[in-house]
């Protein structure tokens, strides 16, 4: 059975702010899944299609960062957005030394900061392609 393709994968292990990313983002009219962590994260994109995925830092198990080098190896191309409540500068400095280069974001945002976000990361991928 063929899997879905979505705008984007939300992953954080917060369910809260998942709903409330999730929501935000719908409105905009974005076909969204969720993830409550890395290995779920794999798992959906072992699945599923995704145009962006919204990367939380620190989580519990397979953090942000551990995350990513794994999505990498599904999928090199995808954009991600590290989001992140913590200015801890090595981790950060260290996802811009991936496969693919990524985009930062700081907790807590603006809602209207982070759907610009969005936008901008999938128009640059949709002129990519």
């Amino acid at each position: 059975m063929p899997g879905q393709n979505y705008d984007l994968l939300v992953v954080d292990d917060q369910a809260g702010l998942r709903k409330l990313i999730c929501e935000a983002l719908i409105d905009e009219g974005y076909l969204i899944d969720q993830a409550a962590g890395g290995l779920d994260a794999l798992d959906r994109m072992n699945r599923n299609k995704y145009r962006l995925i919204l990367l939380d830092v620190k989580m519990p198990g397979m953090n942000g960062l551990e995350t990513l080098k794994e999505i990498r190896k599904v999928d090199s191309d995808v954009p991600v957005v590290m989001m992140t409540a913590y200015s801890d500068f090595d981790i950060l400095q260290e996802t811009d030394q991936t496969v693919n280069p990524v985009k930062h974001i700081s907790k807590p945002f603006d809602l209207d900061d982070l759907r610009c976000l969005v936008r901008s990361c999938l128009s640059e991928n949709y002129a990519l392609s």
